[in-house]
C-alpha cells in the first residue's frame, strides 16, 4: 500500500492506494500538524489492521508537511507537490482528462489538467478561511457545522439581490433567479439563519465565478471541485445554477474531500519511474 497524507495546520487527511483503489479515507483534527499527522497515521493503521511492513511508501503534501523532516516511523517518506497532487487526485476520482481542478481550502487554487500537463494557473483568496472568518465576526461562531445548521433555515432572497428584484423580465443570458448583488438585500435586522446562508452562497458563488473566468481564454468546460467545502449541502444549489448560467459542468467526485491526499499517493508512481 502507498499512503497519501494531506497535512494541514490542524487537520490531516490520509488515504491508502492499493491495486489502484482508494482504501479507507480518514480525517483527523488536532492542535498542530505533527500531532495531527501522527494521530491520523496511527489510527489509519489500527483501523485497517495494517502493519508498517504493509506500507511501501508514505507521500506527504499540504502546508503542514513543511513541519515534517524525517521518515514517518522509519518508512520510506517523500513529499509531493500540492498542486500536482490536487490535479492527479481530481483526475483519478473524476475519470476525465481535461478540466480545471478547483481546490477549495483556506483559499482556492486553480489547477489546469490537460492529460499529463498539470499546472497551477492561479487562484483567489476566498475559501473556507473566508467563511470561518466572516462567520466569526458576523455570527460569533466559526463552527462550520453550526453555520450549516443555521443556513438550512435561511432565505437567500432576504440577503442577495436577484435579477428578478430589479427587472420584471429576465435579462439576456440572466434568469430571474440569478444573483445581481451578493448581500445587496441585507438589512440590520436580518436573521442569523439568513446571514449564514448568505455567507455560504457568497463564498461558493465567488469560487464558481472565478473558476469560470479562469477558463475564458480556452475551451475547457469541466471543473472538478475538491476540498472540504464540497461537503456543504448548499453546493447542490449554487453550482447547478452556475452550470446553467455559464454552460459549464461542475463535478464533485466521491472522495472530493480527500483528493489531494489521493493525488499525493499517486505521485509515488511519478517518483518511481
Amino acid at each position: 500500500m502507498v499512503i497519501g497524507i494531506d497535512v494541514g495546520i490542524s487537520t490531516t487527511k490520509i488515504v491508502g492506494i492499493r491495486d489502484k483503489k482508494v482504501v479507507s479515507p480518514l480525517r483527523i483534527t488536532a492542535t498542530d500538524p505533527v500531532t495531527s499527522l501522527y494521530g491520523a497515521f496511527g489510527k489509519y493503521l489500527y483501523d485497517n489492521k495494517t502493519g508498517l511492513s504493509d506500507v511501501r511508501q508514505v507521500m506527504l503534501t499540504g502546508v503542514g508537511s513543511a513541519y515534517i523532516n524525517k521518515p514517518i516511523y522509519g518508512l520510506p517518506t517523500a513529499k509531493a507537490d500540492e498542486f500536482l497532487a490536487d490535479g492527479l487526485g481530481a483526475r483519478f476520482e473524476s475519470g476525465i482528462d481535461r478540466f480545471i481542478t478547483v481546490s477549495m481550502g483556506t483559499g482556492t487554487s486553480l489547477v489546469l489538467c490537460d492529460g499529463d500537463n498539470i499546472r497551477h494557473i492561479g487562484g483567489i483568496g476566498i475559501g473556507g478561511g473566508t467563511l470561518q472568518g466572516l462567520s466569526r465576526v458576523v455570527l460569533q461562531t466559526d463552527d462550520v457545522r453550526q453555520l450549516q445548521a443555521l443556513a438550512i433555515k435561511g432565505d437567500i432572497s432576504k440577503i442577495n439581490v436577484l435579477i428578478g428584484d430589479i427587472s420584471a423580465q429576465p435579462l439576456p443570458g440572466l434568469p430571474k433567479d440569478a444573483t445581481a448583488s451578493l448581500f445587496g438585500n441585507a438589512r440590520n435586522n436580518a436573521s442569523r439563519e439568513d446571514v449564514a446562508l448568505g455567507l455560504i452562497h457568497m463564498v461558493l458563488q465567488s469560487i464558481g465565478s472565478a473558476s469560470v473566468l479562469s477558463a475564458l481564454n480556452g475551451d475547457i468546460k469541466d471543473f472538478v471541485l475538491i476540498g472540504q467545502l464540497t461537503l456543504l449541502p448548499q453546493c447542490r444549489d449554487v453550482f447547478p445554477k452556475l452550470e446553467r448560467l455559464y454552460g459549464v459542468r461542475f463535478r464533485i467526485p466521491k472522495y472530493s474531500e480527500f483528493c489531494t491526499a489521493i493525488g499525493a499517493a499517486l505521485c509515488f508512481s511519478n517518483l518511481s519511474k
